[in-house]
């Protein structure tokens, strides 16, 4: 960030991981350049008093209470529901503000069926997780509540796989079970996750376009958060040159502070900034893996497919 400051960058993107775009952000505060937050999720990111700090992605805490609301519709709407679980989740910057978030937010909402039986942290980078997989199936719960990586999801699917244990539902609260790669290298073991993430509303004219744009240009990959979030960063930084006429920071920044865009592709009402740079109007969205591509299932509003639960069980795909 110094670095592309120094050869003259006027505002910056970034940085698709909270630990690395809270440093950022202290570096873009400090030089007075506008930093617009792809994907970063640790609430403090925005709690610091910063002027030049704008983040259009929801924080943990959103993210963990929209997807209990979005949980309570998929039961409602499949008639089933777990009555117990495990939480497994990350040790990075990430995972531990989920899971510090997890049972405070979970506490509001009382209408949750399931009882968390046990929690189980690792480490992302582990290539064996056969002792955590085996743990939580010990517990006996019939749901497994996630919060990952791409690489952690998938030696955890094989471990499910390898050990037997077909658990009603697996209820991702972050990224890994919806990507590409794990659709790709699990095939029909990668069906019936659903994520509960920060999505797109399949259904906004915007994201129509954005679509066909990319299906066009990548038409072997699946559309998701990484990109919907990355093309409405560079959205705010556009509209925001496009209305200050000047690409000098500081005018950069007062536009991004007065971004009202209404034709948005996220969830929610459109794209708007807080007194703490924070866009606190965002929703998130369930997403369902069906035969290698991915349906929106819950909020109904903003839905194009109807949740299935329970999961197929492995052993008989």
């Amino acid at each position: 960030a110094e670095r592309l400051i120094s050869e003259g960058a006027q505002l910056l993107v970034g940085a698709f991981d909270s630990g690395q775009t809270t440093a950022i952000a202290q570096v873009a505060e400090q030089r007075g350049i506008p930093l617009v937050i792809n994907i970063a999720a640790a609430p403090p990111i925005t709690e610091q008093g910063y002027k030049f700090v704008f983040r259009n992605f929801p924080t943990a805490p959103m993210i963990l209470a929209d997807a209990f609301s979005n949980q309570l519709e998929i039961f409602s709407v499949t008639g089933n529901a777990p009555k117990t679980a495990v939480f497994m989740h990350v040790n990075d910057t990430f995972g531990v503000a989920m899971q510090k978030g997890f049972t405070g937010v979970m506490s509001k909402f009382p209408q949750i069926p399931y009882k968390v039986v046990d929690t189980i942290a690792y480490d992302p980078a582990a290539r064996d997780l056969s002792v955590e997989v085996s743990k939580a199936k010990a517990s006996g719960a019939e749901a497994l509540v996630m919060v990952s990586r791409l690489n952690d999801a998938i030696l955890i699917t094989r471990e499910l796989v390898k050990q037997r244990w077909n658990p009603m539902a697996v209820l991702s609260m972050g990224p890994g079970w919806y990507e590409d790669q794990y659709l790709r290298t699990l095939g029909k073991l990668s069906d019936g996750p659903i994520s509960f993430v920060p999505w797109y509303d399949p259904n906004k004219k915007l994201t129509k376009q954005l679509e066909a744009a990319h299906n066009k240009a990548f038409k072997d990959i699946n559309l998701n958060t990484n990109h919907v979030y990355t093309f409405e960063a560079l959205l705010v930084a556009a509209d925001a040159f496009k209305r200050a006429g000047s690409a000098e920071p500081k005018a950069l920044a007062d536009a991004i502070r007065a971004t009202n865009i209404k034709d948005n592709v996220s969830p929610g009402p459109g794209i708007q900034f807080d007194a703490k740079g924070q866009n606190s109007a965002l929703k998130n969205s369930a997403i369902q893996n069906r035969g290698g591509k991915l349906v929106t299932v819950a909020p109904k509003d903003a839905a194009n497919a109807k949740p299935e639960l329970p999961m197929r069980p492995y052993n008989k795909r």
